[in-house]
């Protein structure tokens, strides 16, 4: 076994990613693609995905399209793609060539119920131990004689699962076999067809499951969003990606964040663990917010346009990426910060949150004027805030911080006045703030 291994491994590696378009492709499914494109990519070779759709009833091609969608939205390349409804030409053949052998034979059967099958096609069991090794869990041992007479296709053009992915591995040339652990008991029967056919062993690898936050397996139907779900509320790919491949896989160090490129470099099949992966919304989300942050202004504000359709001024980007978890989130707090184009503050704002009397308020305003117009042309938040708050200080912060706010946003709510400073600019701020005193000095009330 160790030799076929060997021999496997001193060839091009080619893994391939098999899903069934019954589904739009969901965070726990899209894991075994991730690892199956992180090896082939780490070693040079051919990463396939191959539609398994000869469940006909089930299978649509809207799914088909969400899966690749997903898939380059992911920035996973593809080098070649694969129909299995289009092999049903050679899986015939093939089923034809174990039937003339008698290793397989037709066999009339009592339907189970109405309209039932009164024939399929049975693998001739040979009712011995199947050893393999898995990659990740070591030497796997089966005693094939429980599975008897499997059925292995309802017709000559109608192959099962098991059938059909051996065949179309063999043709296609996938020397790893990377999948969920719940296919490891299906792997004997695999090897006893590709046995029969003549065909090679890949190296199976299966991943350990997902759980959900209730221990259940992840799945569909419990708990496992769809891609597109976390397209729609503003998650970022790369964390998507980076996120998933720590299910079940991790570098050996504590590091979390990384990049597509620095997986690929440093994945390999022995840091796969055994025991299950437990899927946590919550680190997701924590994922995602580092990956924005990690982001330049100009790429971020790029992907609130891409992901809103709207403009983004690039002044807002560094603000808004310091305090969002999601995209959606940096469209959201957009609404506090549209106070970029011109303003005009009611005098009952300006004095709600002061505690003061407008003359007043008007003379702390003149007062900050002066503070700003001495900035030198080129500063930062923090020196607008050494420059202004111990003059806050020294009058009282809502006296002087809430009015110098709203004169420099036109809003209740907002980010601080130091930050809309160094937004604005001198000329911008001291234009706004102008304004806001001349209001308060021509107020009677």
């Amino acid at each position: 076994m160790a030799n076929e291994a060997n021999e496997v491994m001193n060839k091009k590696i080619i893994t391939r990613f098999a899903p069934s378009p019954t589904g739009n492709l969901n965070i726990g499914g899209v894991r075994a693609g991730i690892f199956a494109y992180l090896f082939a990519r780490h070693n040079e070779g051919e990463f396939i995905v191959r539609i398994e759709d000869t469940d006909k009833e089930r299978s649509k091609k809207e799914y088909e399209n969400n899966i690749f969608e997903a898939l380059a939205w992911l920035g996973m390349d593809i080098d070649t793609t694969y129909r299995q409804s289009d092999n049903v030409g050679r899986h015939e053949e093939l089923l034809r060539t174990l039937v003339a052998e008698d290793k397989a034979y037709v066999s009339k059967e009592e339907p189970k119920e109405g309209g039932g099958r009164s024939e399929v096609i049975r693998f001739r069991n040979p009712n011995k131990e199947v050893t393999f090794e898995d990659a990740v869990r070591g030497t796997i041992t089966f005693d094939t004689t429980e599975l008897k007479d499997f059925v292995i296709a309802k017709s000559f053009t109608e192959p099962v699962f098991h059938f059909a992915v051996v065949a179309d591995d063999w043709d296609e040339g996938v020397t790893h076999v990377i999948r969920g652990e719940d296919h490891i008991s299906n792997t004997p029967r695999q090897i006893l067809i590709q046995e029969a056919l003549g065909a090679e062993r890949p190296v199976y690898a299966h991943l350990p499951l997902i759980m959900s936050s209730d221990r259940s397996k992840l799945s569909k139907r419990k708990g496992a969003k769809s891609i597109t779900e976390y397209t729609e509320e503003g998650y970022l790919p790369e964390a998507i990606f980076n996120y998933d491949a720590f299910l079940g896989w991790h570098p050996g160090t504590d590091e979390e964040i990384f990049t597509r490129e620095e997986l690929i470099r440093i994945f390999d099949l022995e840091r796969v663990q055994k025991s299950p992966a437990m899927f946590d919304e919550t680190k997701l989300l924590w994922f995602n917010t580092q990956h924005i942050k990690k982001l330049s202004d100009v790429d971020f504000a790029l992907r609130l346009k891409d992901f809103s359709g709207k403009e983004i001024d690039l002044r807002l980007a560094p603000l808004l990426k310091e305090r969002v978890q999601t995209l959606q989130e940096g469209m959201d707090l957009l609404s506090e910060y549209d106070f970029l184009s011109d303003v005009s503050p009611s005098v009952e704002l300006l004095l709600k949150g002061a505690g003061s009397d407008a003359p007043t308020v008007h003379k702390h305003l003149e007062d900050v004027f002066r503070l700003v117009d001495a900035l030198p042309e080129t500063f930062s938040v923090e020196d607008a805030k050494k420059s202004i708050f111990p003059f806050a200080t020294e009058k009282g912060r809502g006296a002087v911080l809430w009015p110098l706010r709203v004169a420099l946003s036109g809003k209740e709510k907002s980010p601080d006045p130091f930050t809309l400073i160094f937004i604005l600019g001198k000329k911008g701020a001291g234009v706004r703030i102008t304004n806001a005193f001349s209001l308060l000095k021509k107020y009677n009330g």
